[in-house]
């Protein structure tokens, strides 16, 4: 999992650290105005790979109302881009979560975990800005309301093929 955000002064450092297909996803969402762009979902090509971008409207959360999911085909770039505050809940998919509702053979490629008590998550808070990349051994909870409140957010996801970064 990396996080950062996209007005840090060490951004074009950490793009050069990470594979092209990901760079480009964040340089994407540092050089367009996303809270203007119409939601939906639409299949952009960033620098010859082919992404999914999804412009989400959505009001955040009580934790206890979402669910942990993971993906296998797709890395996952989130990106705050209106709104807020937000959480996001993350944590190590170890093998030994149980499975709520398995997607991943459909388009969504998405599998849903029950909650696990047991389970330590880290919380990274989300302000305009910051972005958060989730891998396939990466299970995440976005849209986490910050102390119970929920707060409309603006949320951006690009889908990069992990084939692409490998």
């Amino acid at each position: 999992m990396l996080y950062g955000n996209v007005h840090n002064e060490f951004f074009e450092t950490q793009l050069k650290l990470l594979p092209s297909p990901l760079s480009a996803a964040l340089k994407y969402l540092r050089d367009n105005d996303m809270k203007a762009h119409e939601p939906g979902k639409f299949d952009i090509n960033l620098d010859g790979t082919e992404m999914i971008l999804q412009v989400l409207d959505l009001e955040t959360k009580p934790r206890n109302e979402l669910r942990p999911e993971i993906h296998r085909k797709y890395i996952d770039v989130q990106f705050l881009a209106d709104g807020g505050p937000e959480n996001a809940a993350y944590y190590n998919d170890d093998g030994t979560n149980t499975v709520s509702e398995d997607l991943l053979a459909t388009a969504r490629d998405i599998l849903f975990y029950e909650d696990n008590p047991e389970i330590r998550e880290g919380i990274i808070p989300l302000e305009v800005g910051t972005f958060a990349v989730y891998f396939p051994w990466d299970v995440h909870v976005p849209a986490i309301a910050v102390n119970g409140i929920p707060a409309k957010i603006r949320k951006i996801v690009i889908k990069v093929p992990l084939s692409a970064c490998l």
